[in-house]
């Protein structure tokens, strides 16, 4: 088993061209891929303002409100109100997507992964439970809001206390969270 511990307070908040906020990865594959070469990306994000979001062709989304009172998707035209939060919404990154945020600025999980490349399942937990990992798979658990922690399965490993958007990246024979006061998000990431 491979664990990376991805602590929130080492993360950068890079600004979006269009001013609207800002973003801060969490984790991406291939390591150090930008933009336009990720086979997944995984990001939250401060949301100021509404307004059109960037097109990415071949590519996957899901997204989750956090914080905030929400907001109004509209994807292809057809109009999504993502008003409480942790309820993970899937919709393809290439369609004309717009959004009109509900009553001031959110913070949002998101989830991309490139069609043909990589696959992701979006789960959220408020409670504890076991963490396998798929052959071939990787899990990433976020802590979206409170804390968590983690057991490894290695019978000698420490427990893992995740803050606040914390993160840890678990390959191999999996994990178990052991206590959840709040809620954390845990994404399966594959291959087709």
């Amino acid at each position: 088993m491979t664990l990376e511990v991805l602590r929130a307070s080492e993360r950068q908040a890079v600004p979006w061209l269009n001013g609207g906020g800002v973003t801060r990865e969490v984790a991406a594959r291939p390591e150090g891929s930008g933009m336009t070469d990720f086979d997944w990306r995984i990001s939250l994000a401060d949301v100021d303002r509404g307004g059109p979001f960037s097109g990415f062709a071949g590519v996957d989304r899901v997204i989750t409100l956090v914080e905030g009172a929400g907001m109004a998707l509209t994807v292809a035209g057809a109009e999504q109100v993502l008003d409480a939060p942790y309820r993970p919404f899937p919709f393809p990154g290439d369609a004309p997507t717009d959004c009109r945020l509900l009553a001031g600025p959110v913070v949002d999980f998101n989830v991309m992964t490139r069609r043909g490349r990589a696959t992701a399942e979006v789960a959220i937990a408020r409670s504890a439970r076991p963490l396998p990992v798929p052959e071939g798979a990787e899990l990433l658990v976020v802590c979206l809001a409170g804390t968590a922690e983690l057991a490894p399965a290695a019978p000698d490993a420490a427990p893992l206390r995740l803050e606040r958007f914390d993160a840890v990246l678990l390959r191999g024979d999996g994990a178990r969270l052991t206590e959840v006061d709040g809620a954390a998000a845990v994404v399966t990431l594959g291959t087709p």
